[in-house]
This record gives structure tokens, sequence and C-alpha cells, in this order.
């Protein structure tokens, strides 16, 4: 699959710019799954066919499988991704940052060993540190550049010759190592007017934006901000407002209603040629 073609598609073909993060907290799994072997997987199976005609990606939180010892589970979990619902991105949210060697064996674990569709990056390191993810040709390489978290403007916002840092970042993404099209940048939704700056340096790069639902982040200041001139361009993420939306056994179905609303809140909010009728 190649991750941006897949990427454009499920925007058109599923009418959403929704995004649901899989981050499966043993602590907050429906009662009747605690205990049972394999219940981050039966949970985010669950969650996934009920919401994936409903969303253009799914970004699993590599820290929520590794932390319960269930990457074995993270790997049938997108398996079964791709095998039931095919065109639908996995994004790896791994935040990886290394060089050398060491970025070529992330790159190996994200793209082989987890198949993922495209990984999210730290890019502190520099290019050289990027360059083994995009050796990876169709696959997504989506950098950090204006988190969400309040701590982020301590080196986000710092000056660097004129502009802050944040905004060097995505123009050298935009400009220098966006060669080979497999690029998007993580920018908050709790920060729109930073996002519309990203969108004025980038143009239609997709922007992968974390921050609304539990986050308190605005859908329609994100939306306006954030389109691209397709009417698209943005992977807005939501997750505990999804995965949780429920304890009981009707979990899946009131994660797919959280969903639907969600993702008809943003349309809402989209250019009218962009959007269809939802189903």
């Amino acid at each position: 699959m190649n991750f941006m073609h897949a990427l454009t598609s499920a925007w058109n073909e599923r009418n959403s710019l929704l995004c649901v993060g899989l981050d499966p907290d043993p602590a907050r799994l429906p009662e009747h799954l605690k205990g049972q072997a394999d219940a981050i997987l039966h949970f985010c199976r669950a969650i996934v066919d009920a919401t994936a005609d409903l969303v253009c990606c799914f970004k699993p939180q590599i820290a929520y499988f590794s932390a319960c010892r269930a990457e074995e589970q993270l790997e049938e979990l997108v398996a079964h991704i791709h095998s039931r619902h095919p065109g639908v991105p996995v994004i790896l949210d791994a935040k990886r940052g290394d060089i050398g060697s060491t970025a070529e064996q992330y790159a190996i674990e994200a793209f082989e060993r987890y198949q993922a569709d495209a990984v999210t990056i730290n890019p502190y390191l520099g290019r050289d540190s990027v360059a083994p993810y995009l050796a990876y040709r169709d696959k997504g390489v989506i950098l950090l550049c204006r988190t969400s978290n309040p701590g982020g403007s301590d080196l986000q916002f710092l000056d660097v010759g004129g502009e802050k840092l944040y905004e060097h970042l995505a123009r050298l993404v935009s400009d220098e190592w966006n060669e080979g099209g497999q690029c998007g940048l993580v920018v908050g939704a709790t920060f729109p007017r930073e996002i519309a700056r990203v969108r004025e340096l980038t143009g239609n790069m997709p922007l992968l934006v974390p921050g609304i639902g539990a986050q308190g982040g605005d859908i329609e200041a994100t939306v306006r901000a954030g389109c691209n001139s397709n009417g698209n361009g943005l992977m807005i993420n939501s997750s505990r407002a999804i995965l949780y939306a429920s304890r009981g056994e009707d979990y899946a179905a009131a994660s797919r209603s959280v969903a639907r609303e969600t993702r008809d809140a943003i349309n809402r909010h989209r250019p009218s040629t962009s959007v269809a009728a939802s189903p």
C-alpha cells in the first residue's frame, strides 16, 4: 500500500478526515474483557470493525502495547486492519528519533515488523535521522512540528533567523525533505493559528492533528485553519473520547456513535464542495 495514495482515497471514498487513535489503557477496558488473554487485541479490533467506514486512518500508539507486553497483539491488530479493511492506512505513533543504524532498526520495526503504512518521527536529530524512514518510498513519514502539549512552546517557539522553530521545520520538510512526497507534519488542534501558519508554509502536505475530544481542541477552528486546497489534507485524531465512550459490553457500538458524530462535526466545517452527503 502506498500511504499517500491510500490516504487520499480514504479522504474521498469515506468522506472523512477522522483518525481514530488506538491507545488501549488496561485500566479503562470494559469489565467483561479484563483478565482475558489478548484483551487489548479484542478491544481494539472491535473498535476498528465498528468505525472503519467512518475514518481516514487508524493510529495505534506503540507505548500502550509495549508497556503491557502486547507487541504481538499490535502486530495482529495491524494485520487485521489490512485484511478486513483494505485501503485504510495505519499510522504507527512511535515518535522515534535516532541516527544511523539505530534509525534503520526503528524503520524496520515500524514498516516490516508491524507493517505500518506510516510512522511518527521526532525530527530533532536532523535529516540523517529521518532518511532511513524515507528509504521506504511507499511509506508515510510524519514529523512532529507544533505539538499540542503546553510545553511544546519551550523549544518550538524559539526564534531561529527571524522565524519560530516550528515554522523553520515546516518549511524545511516541505522544501527539502519531502522529495518523495512522503512527508506529513504533526500540528496540535489546541493551536489553530499555528495550524494555519503550517498550512501556509507547506501547501497541500498532510497534517496529523491531535488534540480534539478529551484534549479540548476546537473542531471548527481546526478544520478552517487546516484544510488544504482540495478540502482535505487533515487527519484529525480522536482517541479517548471514542475508545471509552462506554465501559459496558456495548462499547463498540458506543464508539461508532461518537466516531460518526465526530466525523460529521468535522465535515460540517469543511468547504462545501469537498463534502458529499454522509451515510
